[in-house]
């Protein structure tokens, strides 16, 4: 249900997989049970996160059946009050409508997942990674018993004799799973979206990245359109555009509202609201190797380098 052509509601994806507990024997501890419990609760999710992705169910696309013409992806950790101001602000937008919204999660949670049921201005998906801390708790991508604990010198930890101990940081620290996974989240969510979301195969227009404590002013999608028109009548080597910044404007915006800045992309200025296309993405994803191997857990500053 509710895939391509389908004007039918999609499963509903509000409540956990069941988990099925197994009666310990007489002579079990709790302790193992309740891993056994736990590891199995790690594969439900797995396995339904693993048919969500390939299923790819796209609410109200039978309320709103002509194709988007800008697409939004908004990566969602666990900040429900934030997604939340975030999707009343998309809600007020002119235009809206015309859009896909992407929900990537990095959490299955069902707070998370009602605000996504909520949605109903627009088409939207819901896509997970399926690398996450929550989906692998107890191994890489997420954090392994044996690693190396951060603030250990690269000595004692050869003589401790965890895993990662060659592997220290050019500050000497061992990798943190919650710093590495929005890494890892930002780079597959790019792949996924432009390589396997079937409702973008014919995509040609921009695809606007988000986070889920950014919200958006209410003419964001009159002021990306006409933008992304100026980038390419007037700009065509630009390789992205920005709707926001950190860099306060000297003056104010008096006289300056028909004004658009072209310069080369900062991590510190121009993280917020980036909109880019297919052929920015496929040069970016020719990247793949320095982005991942970069010394660094911040998307943004690896992209920058």
């Amino acid at each position: 249900r509710g895939g391509p052509g389908s004007t039918g509601e999609p499963p509903r994806v509000s409540e956990p997989p069941p988990a099925v507990p197994r009666r310990p024997a007489a002579n079990a501890s709790v302790a193992v049970a309740a891993e056994e419990l736990s590891e199995n609760a790690t594969l439900s999710y797995r396995s339904l996160v693993y048919r969500l992705n390939f299923d790819q169910p796209v609410r109200n696309a039978g309320r709103f059946p002509a194709r988007p013409d800008v697409v939004l992806v908004v990566q969602v950790h666990d900040r429900a009050e934030h997604l939340r101001l975030l999707l009343e602000s998309l809600r007020r937008a002119p235009g809206v409508e015309n859009v896909l919204l992407v929900l990537s999660h990095d959490l299955w949670a069902e707070e998370l997942n009602r605000l996504a049921a909520r949605v109903d201005f627009c088409p939207v998906l819901q896509v997970f990674f399926p690398f996450s801390i929550q989906l692998y708790p107890r191994e890489f991508p997420g954090h392994d018993p044996r690693d190396c604990p951060r603030d250990v010198g690269k000595a004692a930890a050869l003589r401790l004799g965890c895993i990662n101990a060659e592997f220290p940081d050019s500050f000497g620290h061992y990798r943190e799973a919650r710093f590495a996974q929005t890494k890892h989240h930002w780079w597959w969510k790019l792949h996924f979206v432009w390589e396997r979301v079937r409702a973008l195969r014919e995509h040609a227009g921009p695809v606007l990245f988000l986070e889920e404590d950014h919200y958006l002013a209410p003419d964001f999608y009159h002021v990306l359109k006409r933008l992304w028109a100026l980038r390419q009548r007037e700009c065509p080597e630009c390789q992205l555009v920005s709707l926001g910044t950190y860099s306060p404007v000297r003056g104010g915006f008096a006289g300056r509202a028909d004004k658009v800045e072209v310069k080369t992309w900062k991590s510190t200025e121009h993280n917020m609201g980036m909109a880019f296309g297919r052929d920015t993405y496929q040069k970016l994803i020719e990247c793949t190797d320095a982005f991942c191997t970069y010394d660094d857990y911040n998307w943004d500053w690896t992209l920058q380098h």
